[in-house]
């Protein structure tokens, strides 16, 4: 089965952290990449992301990863496939304390 394609992730922090989204990638090697963080999400604010600005290449598979800020950081278990243009967006909430968190994918929306 193919992975949903998507051009954009987002993320509700209603945890009592401040946190940073980047992205994780797949290469065309099969290694595993990280990308530039965006800033600051406070509590209560949701943040979108166009993953056409992380250098991701297309058609790679991605995964959102939460860098918390002095705390535990969480990264999606769920896959996309990244498609430049594509307006479809993974939008995720993480919830908890810096130290024990829960990170969830709320909705693809096209």
């Amino acid at each position: 089965m193919a992975l949903q394609k998507i051009g954009k992730m987002s993320l509700h922090n209603g945890g009592g952290f401040v946190a940073r989204m980047k992205f994780a990638y797949v290469d065309d090697e099969g290694q595993k990449k990280d990308t530039k963080r965006t800033g600051d999400i406070l509590l209560g604010q949701t943040k979108t992301a166009t993953l056409d600005d992380f250098g991701i290449p297309d058609g790679s598979l991605v995964y959102l990863h939460v860098d918390v800020v002095w705390g535990r950081d969480n990264e999606a278990a769920r896959a996309f496939t990244y498609e430049k243009g594509n307006t479809c967006t993974a939008a995720y909430t993480i919830t908890g304390t810096t130290l024990s968190n829960t990170l969830g994918l709320i909705d693809v929306n096209c």
